[in-house]
């Protein structure tokens, strides 16, 4: 258990650093996406070559990855979308909804009883955004989008607990990115239309970072958080996720500045974050010690 709590945790310091690359890279959100999804398989692709384990899963597997791939990409394009249209703050900030959403979504996917503790806690991460963020309309777009992000990222995991039990944690990542990659081309279009890019070719700064971004903060990151989510159940993944906000948000108000925006609310709400992940990190401790986990 204290392994998984290790692998959890370094995925989530490598995840705090995605906001801030996407910053960095001026690549539009959806081809952003597209580009750190395909650079990602080929990665994978190699690892699983060389080490000689790259299998094809049966259809039902295959399917239910491919599904999985797909709400992944777009919880992706709803993250860059919140920071391109506000900061790197917003966006992760916004994603501390990801415990209130996964309350509701764990208990619909698995047919079990809602867990109201579980639902306080989110709630309570949802007021911390709320008072982060209630006065900054200039935000809205960026808020908005990241509220999707958040919806679309309580349900990849619970669909990937399952998963776990029949794929190893790197074909697993292998075939989702895969297919995020190719829903992204048959999403794109429409997207576009909506939200018109101005360059979908990246610079070579933009490929530095698409590298970094794709070899150590997705396809090693996932692998950790994959690992983990064999022996955590996924409301405390995605709920301990929510220390990712604190990660990103200090890199961004060093390198972006971004403090100057923020007033005392932000420190509040970050507080009321911070509370709810520590108090289900108590819940789960205790109820793994009785065996009612």
């Amino acid at each position: 258990m204290k392994k998984a709590f290790l692998q959890l945790h370094g995925a989530i310091i490598l995840a705090g650093f995605t906001g801030i690359l996407g910053k960095l890279i001026e690549l539009p959100e959806g081809y952003l996406v597209w580009y750190r999804m395909f650079l990602s398989v080929l990665i994978l692709f190699i690892i699983l070559q060389f080490s000689k384990s790259l299998k094809l899963p049966d259809r039902k597997g295959l399917l239910q990855m491919m599904g999985t791939g797909a709400i992944i990409s777009m919880h992706w394009v709803g993250f860059y979308g919140s920071v391109k249209y506000s900061n790197v703050s917003v966006a992760v900030t916004c994603f501390s909804a990801v415990g209130f959403f996964t309350a509701f979504m764990e208990p619909a996917i698995d047919r079990r009883r809602i867990d109201f503790g579980e639902v306080a806690l989110g709630f309570l991460a949802i007021c911390g955004i709320y008072l982060i963020f209630n006065f900054y309309p200039e935000f809205k777009k960026g808020i908005i989008f990241g509220i999707i992000s958040a919806w679309m990222a309580s349900i990849f995991p619970i669909l990937n607990k399952k998963l776990l039990n029949n794929y190893d944690a790197m074909t697993l990542n292998f075939y989702e990115m895969g297919a995020g990659t190719i829903a992204l081309i048959t999403i794109l279009p429409v997207y576009h239309f909506f939200f018109p890019a101005s360059y979908f070719i990246p610079t070579l700064s933009d490929i530095f970072w698409l590298l970094i971004l794709a070899g150590i903060c997705t396809v090693y990151a996932f692998d950790l958080g994959l690992q983990a989510l064999k022996k955590i159940n996924a409301f405390t993944v995605n709920l301990s996720f929510n220390l990712e906000p604190v990660y990103s948000v200090i890199l961004a108000f060093i390198i972006f500045k971004e403090n100057q925006f923020m007033g005392y609310k932000f420190y509040i709400g970050f507080g009321l974050i911070i509370l709810a992940i520590a108090l289900q990190m108590i819940r789960f401790v205790r109820k793994h010690k009785t065996g009612t986990l």
